[in-house]
Order: structure tokens, then C-alpha cells, then sequence
């Protein structure tokens, strides 16, 4: 209620001056700024232990609604033909049944181990020399299309599985320790379908957290655009760009080539499950015409379905209420002075720079959960060369093939309370969040190097004030 109150003040007539005093940095770190464990605003919810990520947000209007839409988020589909006709069209290759699968606990997929890669999706892309401009087109596979899939409805095949080996790769600390990170190396085994296109480039892709999706789709546009500084005029090394779909700001994917929350729900199922919606009506999916037999098995289309599709426009309205209404937790330990140590060594090193910790989204009368909340993603959703190190080789509409997208790190300290198992970064390389840290390369080599140097206290405040959020 005091958040909703400041909020209220805010909307005075000297709301602007409100809204600049409610962003600005702290001047100090002896004490917790004011809502700041309120991470999601009015839809914070005091959560923790392994279903942290899965509540409603405090605020929602539609319970039933949200309900119906977590049903079908955690509905597990058949192939067709099926008994079960409104849960029936999956595939006929897919990568998962239900969209829990890979969103364990509406949290981040699982780490893979070694010779296991069924907790990552594998992108597949070639390049395009018909790119106009800026825009870095690519092609899917010839053969096995944007996505490798490793399942297969009965009578199909799967395209093969992804082969995954880890080289170690160690890093001594300024105070002696030695931290091993991880190096992956990706290869497609068992191709099915005969061999990928030489120039298709793998990109390994876990599945992301699902917290607080609605909140990053309300923030204005023109405040994120505002941060952007592509040729780095300021002078900090750090260069931050947005990426469009078809002119309108990407948000979401791990390269932010995806503008809102329902485009994100129909892509996963129409690539992750190859199940047809409004938005993406083939309902092979990811089949390509070298595959006849995929293209020509049965679907789950029967007569008398809403919208001739598999999944149909209240079925993915419900899923994007769902994705968008999930509560974002609180933040722990915020006035611990460990924590705040490891806060003001966060500003000091510039993380900031990517990781921009709050924001007050837009006045939203149609999604009043969203509207008007002071916020605290930790994240700027534009696009940084992060080196090397975590390139991909991939292009993805305007992103290079060294860009990512900043992660939100909102409820990252949940992770692996809710999945044991967590990995961090694009492909869940990183076991710990140090390790995280040290695989950033860059624009943020500067300060991964001085995390590198930190004194061992300053080193652990940092991770616990990491392990706050």
C-alpha cells in the first residue's frame, strides 16, 4: 500500500520531478532506498522456496483468468490424432510437451550436462547476402529448419540430439582462488535428415525465467530508446543499441528480436511445440519441405476448432495473461550491510551500465497490473557485445553475432532455489553467479577485470547482493 500511495504522489501535478527522484541512483548506500525490496512493484509478492516464481502478482484483476492460463501453460499435448481433441497437434517434431517443461517452476530451464542437451534449445540460422542495411538477415537450415528438434510424434523421427562437451577453463582471483569455468563445444549427433547446411551456425539457448514479462513489455519505449549509445559517446566503454522487429522495439528473447509478451507465447509453441496459432498457422512448425513425411502427418486442425488452428485466440490470450501476471518476489536481506556493501560495489564497477536498475512503466488503463510501477528489473532490454567468450556467431535481426540482450537479474537469487539444478547465461554454462561474472567479456570486460582484483570481502558482498535480488 505505501508503493501504491508514492505512486499516487507521483501522478501530481509535479509528476515528472517525482518520477526523476524516484530513478536517480542512491547518493548512499548505508541503507535501503525506499521500495526497493518491491522489486515488481505493486505485483511484488514476498516469495521464496521452490515455487517463488509461480504465483499471481499481488495486484491481479483476473484471477480465473490467470488460472486458466497457468492450465495451459503446464498442459501436456499429444500428437494428433488423439481422443483428446482440444489437446491434440503436437509436432510432429517438437523439443517439449508442455511449456513448463522447459520453464521449470515458471523459472530458467536446467543446466545440461555433459552428452545431455535436452535442457537447451539449438537455434539454427545461415546467413542471408540479401540483408538490407543494418538488418542481419539470416535463413533457417535447409533441411532441419531454425530449430533442432529432438522429439518426434509416433511414425516421425526426430532430427537428432545435441552433443554437448565441456573443457575446463580456470581463472585465478587477484586473492589466489582459482574459480574453473566451464567451456562448451556444440555438435549435432544423429542427424536424421542428412547433414546441416555447412554455413548453418548452432546457437545454444536455455530457457529464461518468466518473471515480471508484463512489467518489461510497459516500460516505455522512449526511456529505453533514450539509453541507447550505439557509437559509446560518453566515453564508458559501454555502447548499448535496441534491436526492432519489423520498426517496433524488441524485448524479449535472448536477443531482443521479439517485440511482446503474446509474439514470444506464439513462437514457443510454434517452434518449441509445433502447435499452430493466429499468429503462426503452419501446423507442421519447424518442418521444412526436405522433410515430406513431418509436412504431411496429421494435425491437430479438426473441424468445428476455434480459429482453424491448434491453439486458438483465447487459448494464447490466456497463456500471454498468464506469462505477463506472474508475481515478481521480493527482494531479501536488502538493509543486511553485507548486501549493501556489495550494492555500492555494484554501482562503483558500472554494472549499471547494463544492468539499469529501475524504471516506472507506462500508465496502462487496460492492464492495470502493469501501469504506473516503480520497478526494478536490472536490466536496460538493449543489446551489448559481450566478447567472444559468450559469442554465438549468430545474427538475429539487428544483433550481431557477440550481442545479447542484458538479462533482467530480478529474482535471479531464487534460481536455484527453485531449480536445484540452475545454470546462468544464454546456455547455462555458468554454475555460480561468479562464474557468470567472469564469463563477461566486451563492454563489460573492465568490469569483470575489476570483480577479478576485488579484495575476497568486497568479492562476496557482491555475490550476496546478487543473491538479493
Amino acid at each position: 500500500m505505501r508503493l501504491l500511495a508514492a505512486l499516487l504522489i507521483l501522478a501530481s501535478p509535479a509528476m515528472a520531478d517525482g518520477v526523476a527522484e524516484a530513478l536517480k541512483p542512491p547518493d548512499n548506500f548505508t541503507a535501503a532506498e525506499r521500495f526497493e525490496a518491491m522489486s515488481g512493484g505493486a505485483t511484488t509478492l514476498p516469495a521464496t522456496g521452490p515455487d517463488a516464481l509461480t504465483h499471481p502478482a499481488a495486484n491481479l484483476t483476473d484471477p480465473m483468468r490467470f488460472t486458466l492460463g497457468q492450465a495451459l501453460f503446464a498442459k501436456l499435448w499429444v500428437a494428433a490424432p488423439a481422443s483428446t481433441k482440444a489437446s491434440d497437434g503436437l509436432g510432429p517434431l517438437f523439443n517439449a510437451r508442455a511449456c513448463q517443461t522447459c520453464h521449470i517452476r515458471d523459472g530458467r530451464g536446467l543446466a545440461p550436462t555433459a552428452g545431455d542437451g535436452h535442457s537447451l534449445l539449438i537455434r539454427l540460422a545461415r546467413p542471408d547476402p540479401t540483408g538490407v542495411g543494418s538488418y542481419l538477415a539470416t535463413l533457417p537450415d535447409p533441411v532441419y529448419g531454425t530449430q533442432l528438434q529432438d522429439f518426434a510424434a509416433p511414425g516421425q523421427t526426430a532430427e537428432g540430439r545435441l552433443d554437448i562437451r565441456y573443457t575446463p577453463l580456470p581463472v585465478t582471483l587477484a586473492d589466489g582462488v582459482t574459480v574453473t569455468l566451464r567451456q562448451p563445444s556444440y555438435a549435432i549427433a544423429g542427424e536424421a535428415y542428412g547433414p546441416l547446411d555447412p554455413t548453418t551456425i548452432l546457437s545454444p539457448r536455455l530457457a529464461p525465467p518468466m518473471t515480471g514479462l508484463g512489467l518489461l513489455e510497459a516500460i516505455p519505449a522512449t526511456d529505453i530508446l533514450a539509453r541507447e549509445d550505439p557509437d559509446d559517446a560518453d566515453g564508458n566503454g559501454i555502447s548499448g543499441r535496441a534491436n526492432r522487429v519489423n520498426g517496433t522495439l524488441g524485448r524479449f528473447g535472448l536477443k531482443a528480436a521479439i517485440a511482446t509478451v503474446r509474439d514470444q507465447t506464439a513462437q514457443a509453441f510454434a517452434i518449441d511445440m509445433g502447435l499452430s496459432t493466429p499468429l503462426r498457422p503452419a501446423p507442421w512448425g519447424d518442418c521444412t519441405t526436405a522433410q515430406p513425411t513431418c509436412l504431411d502427418a496429421p494435425d491437430g486442425r479438426d473441424p468445428g476448432l476455434r480459429d482453424g488452428v491448434e491453439v486458438d485466440t483465447e487459448s494464447l490470450d490466456l497463456v500471454t495473461y498468464y506469462a505477463a501476471n506472474l508475481a515478481v518476489p521480493a527482494r531479501r536481506n536488502v538493509s543486511d550491510p553485507t548486501v549493501l556493501r556489495g550494492k555500492a560495489l555494484f554501482y562503483s564497477l558500472n554494472c549499471t551500465g547494463c544492468h539499469t536498475p529501475k524504471h516506472i512503466t507506462a500508465r496502462l488503463p487496460a492492464t492495470p497490473e502493469q501501469s504506473f510501477q516503480l520497478i526494478w528489473p536490472y536490466t536496460d532490454l538493449l543489446l551489448h557485445d559481450m566478447g567472444p567468450g559468450l559469442a554465438d556467431g549468430l545474427p538475429e535481426g539487428l544483433a550481431t553475432g557477440t550481442e545479447w540482450r542484458t538479462p533482467p537479474l530480478w529474482g535471479i537469487g531464487l534460481a536455484q532455489t527453485v531449480s536445484p539444478g540452475a545454470g546462468f547465461l544464454h546456455d547455462g554454462r555458468a554454475r555460480t553467479l561468479l562464474e557468470a561474472v567472469l564469463w563477461h567479456g566486451g563492454e563489460a570486460e573492465a568490469p569483470r577485470n575489476a570483480v577479478i582484483a576485488l579484495p575476497t570481502p568486497d568479492r562476496a558482498a557482491l555475490v550476496a547482493f546478487l543473491e538479493s535480488l
